[in-house]
């Protein structure tokens, strides 16, 4: 089984954050970067199903080459190999697209990502991802088991939990259960 786990670069939620001097830019400088929580959530399962399955793990990053750290950061968590599309990432259309093309040219089975990254919440790239590959996309999912090439997950609704079933491929979107 391939897996590919798409990782965002954001700012460390105990990092000041500051503006430009003339407040139309948000400041870079003195922020330490992470890897996007509800990421590094499905970076874990990856691990996981890459020690009960014998999965390959790809993380993939569209960034600039400052997004460095955290792709390393996601190398020594457990991930076998990383790709960084060289992009400063502007919109959540152009992130999927980049990403899809990275899905489709490396045939994976099942691509994880967090439901949302914490700098924007826009919580797009998922479903669009999803979109663009034509596979099935389950978000907000909080537990998930591959069995074969079914994928069995259970996810968050309102008032509750629900377990549905997909054929991989699947795009599976995670947030902390």
């Amino acid at each position: 089984m391939k897996i590919l786990v798409c990782i965002s670069s954001v700012p460390d939620t105990t990092s000041k954050i500051n503006f430009t001097a003339d407040q139309s830019a948000f400041d870079k400088n003195g922020i330490q970067w992470v890897i996007n929580p509800l990421d590094e959530f499905a970076l874990t399962k990856a691990v996981k199903l890459q020690e009960s399955q014998g999965a390959t793990v790809t993380v993939v990053n569209v960034g600039t080459p400052d997004t460095e750290a955290v792709i390393r950061k996601a190398l020594a968590i457990g991930a076998n190999d990383a790709i960084r599309i060289n992009q400063d990432p502007k919109d959540s259309y152009s992130v999927a697209k980049e990403i899809a093309q990275v899905a489709q040219n490396g045939a994976y089975d099942l691509i994880l990502c967090g439901k949302e990254s914490i700098d924007y919440n826009g919580g797009s790239v998922p479903g669009m991802l999803a979109q663009l590959l034509d596979q099935s996309f389950v978000n907000a999912c909080i537990g998930l088991e591959v069995n074969g090439n079914e994928a069995k997950a259970v996810r968050e609704i309102e008032g509750g939990k629900e377990t549905v079933t997909v054929k991989l491929p699947a795009v599976i979107a995670g947030q902390k259960g």
